[in-house]
């Protein structure tokens, strides 16, 4: 499910089931994040089992993080971007089955490069 570059980055970093802890001023969305790395098997039930991950997929979008702040808004990387594209958010109330999605409403940046999330380890 990973592309090869963001299992490599979570191999490097042992990152697999591992918390971060982005803050809201460093959020590009401003409401800071938490999320713990999703293995291979989480990614692929989120895409394949559940919104946003069903509706989200066919462009590009791939599950990496579950949201620990309560919310259920997964964190994604877009596979169309390559290495170290932008770390996304994407809200699950804002993408529906019958409508899709308007992807200016649903997603939000949360860092330009996703290996910036090292910094933010806990």
């Amino acid at each position: 499910m990973f592309p090869a570059y963001w299992q490599s980055f979570l191999d490097q970093y042992s990152l697999t089931g591992k918390m971060a802890s982005v803050p809201e001023d460093v959020d590009m969305s401003g409401l800071g994040a938490e999320l713990t790395f999703m293995t291979p098997n989480e990614s692929k039930q989120e895409a394949g089992d559940f919104y946003p991950g069903i509706a989200v997929l066919a462009d590009g979008y791939v599950p990496v993080g579950n949201c620990e702040m309560g919310t259920g808004d997964p964190y994604f990387i877009n596979s169309n971007d390559g290495p170290n594209g932008p770390l996304y958010r994407i809200y699950h109330e804002a993408v529906h089955a019958e409508e899709g999605y308007d992807a200016s409403e649903a997603i939000a940046t949360v860092l330009d490069h996703d290996n910036e999330l090292v910094k933010y380890l806990e």
